[in-house]
């Protein structure tokens, strides 16, 4: 009886976990209805009578992203906004391109792990881990290599080969999100103030203020 009670606890908690960001759907599929003005968590449904197949398609993910950006990286995201047929579902994908040297700058993601393949060139990738620790887990890899970066972790990646590269990463959101650090810390709307972030980033107030004109 103790062990049955033990088994139904652990089923309880795993169930937890699985549904703790993104429920799972009551239905086949819940197509997005981009035009209806309804606000839910997530999108509402088309009457799935009237979904097509491009509802759940998406072409142009061989195509190379642009580049030519002070960055020299290009992200080209496949959720729930390019892929109707995603809502409800918990997933989305995304393709990234590198130039030489080019880099996707520290970012995370509120509401999903990602889980990147290099189908393309070198990439140096990395995660912090949270406070106190704040650790640097770092790895070069090549081709065919797999990389994971846990929910809501900032992380970044940058080419390291010669030639260009690319990697296509799998998020477990339909709607993963992407906050930027630097965006977000220096390029806020109205800015945070300058004597704020002097104090937390222990320089002087004419730094920050150059770093928010930047932005």
């Amino acid at each position: 009886m103790a062990g049955h009670f033990l088994v139904m606890c652990l089923l309880a908690v795993v169930c937890t976990f699985v549904t703790a960001f993104e429920p799972s759907p009551l239905q086949d599929f819940c197509v997005a209805d981009t035009s209806s003005s309804a606000r839910v968590n997530g999108l509402t449904c088309l009457d799935p009578k009237i979904v097509q197949a491009d509802h759940f398609s998406f072409s142009g993910l061989h195509l190379a992203g642009n580049t030519s950006n002070p960055l020299g990286s290009r992200v080209t995201p496949i959720t729930v906004a390019q892929v109707p047929g995603l809502n409800t579902l918990g997933l989305s994908l995304a393709r990234l391109d590198y130039a030489p040297w080019g880099l996707i700058p520290p970012h995370m993601h509120p509401r999903a792990t990602e889980i990147l393949t290099v189908t393309e060139g070198s990439l140096l990738v990395g995660f912090v881990t949270s406070n106190p620790e704040n650790r640097l887990i770092t790895k070069v890899l090549n081709k065919g290599d797999v990389f994971v970066f846990p929910i809501g972790l900032v992380h970044f990646q940058r080419n390291v080969g010669y030639g260009t590269a690319v990697s296509i990463s799998g998020l477990s959101s339909q709607n993963p999100g992407v906050i930027t650090v630097a965006n977000a810390v220096f390029g806020s709307t109205p800015n945070v103030a300058e004597d704020i972030l002097s104090k937390a980033f222990q320089v002087d107030k004419s730094v920050i203020g150059q770093l928010q004109a930047s932005f």
